[in-house]
């Protein structure tokens, strides 16, 4: 599942949350540090896993 950053206006945090695609879009994502619906999408950085193929 992908992982999200979000920053909370309401208590100036940072935090991220795991969230599957339906639940990304349905957008109910509230601080885990004072329960406020006032946040905002961050850019972050993705780490791609792949298998290593034998040459």
């Amino acid at each position: 599942m992908p992982h999200y950053e979000f920053f909370c206006h309401a208590c100036k945090k940072l935090f991220s949350k795991t969230l599957s695609l339906a639940d990304y879009e349905k957008g109910r994502v509230v601080c885990p540090h004072c329960g406020s619906k006032k946040v905002e999408q961050r850019w972050s950085a993705f780490t791609v896993i792949t298998s290593k193929k034998s040459a």
